[in-house]
């Protein structure tokens, strides 16, 4: 036979060969199936669940427990097959709350030095339940900054929102500490700040504000003006 046709027959035989090898190669199931992760659920196990990112443990959080708010600290994180994720949390006093994610509030790390770690808390602790007038004191933010912030946020051609991030570097020029954020959070859900903003939600929490056009401002601070005995001159900017 010429060289060509021996050589096409030398190529048919091993493909063929590596066919039939490949055939018997087991699958690992890492190769079969989906990179996500797959759990168990009642749907059935045809089913991807997708995992929900949860707080870490040792997290300093506020939180709701039958309708009522506490400051906590989480002792231990459980994941739900479902893909949620439930949490141990110990409050100040020691008592003990098993509640899912989405009666979380409010979440800050906690700092690796346990000095600073129980400095944050105590403080984390009181600030809980400041009242208005000290929260803005605290974060030093007068009327006039409110509305500042929110010209600068209506400004913004997509989004038009803030964080209490972007709102305490907004009007301090500095970048927030971890108390700084969680008192511009709570500030920014007063009924002052609430003529310039609307709360953005996600998985039901508050997390960050939209800032709302002229003509809502307007109507709101009428409303304001006409409901709130003002300590604060909102009315008068």
């Amino acid at each position: 036979p010429e060289p060509k046709i021996i050589m096409l027959r030398l190529l048919v035989i091993a493909f063929s060969s590596l066919s039939v090898a490949r055939a018997f190669v087991p699958v690992s199931p890492s190769a079969a199936m989906p990179s996500a992760t797959r759990l168990d659920s009642k749907k059935g196990d045809s089913d991807d669940v997708v995992q929900q990112q949860a707080f870490a443990a040792g997290s300093f959080v506020e939180f709701t427990e039958k309708k009522r708010a506490h400051v906590g600290k989480i002792d231990s994180v459980e994941h739900k097959s479902s893909g949620g994720a439930r949490y141990q949390v110990i409050d100040s006093e020691g008592k003990k709350f098993n509640i899912p994610d989405k009666q979380v509030l409010y979440s800050m790390p906690c700092p690796n030095s346990p000095g600073q770690a129980t400095k944050l808390y105590d403080e984390f602790c009181q600030a809980q339940d400041s009242p208005v007038k000290s929260i803005q004191d605290a974060i030093d933010v007068s009327p006039d900054l409110l509305e500042m912030a929110w010209e600068e946020a209506a400004m913004e051609e997509e989004s038009h929102q803030l964080t209490p991030a972007s709102f305490i570097e907004l009007v301090h020029a500095h970048a927030g500490s971890a108390m700084e954020k969680y008192l511009a959070w709570k500030y920014l859900q007063t009924d002052a700040s609430h003529v310039f903003f609307r709360e953005i939600k996600s998985h039901g929490r508050v997390v960050g504000f939209k800032a709302k056009t002229r003509k809502a401002v307007d109507a709101a601070k009428d409303v304001f003006c006409r409901t709130h005995q003002d300590e604060n001159e909102i009315c008068f900017v």
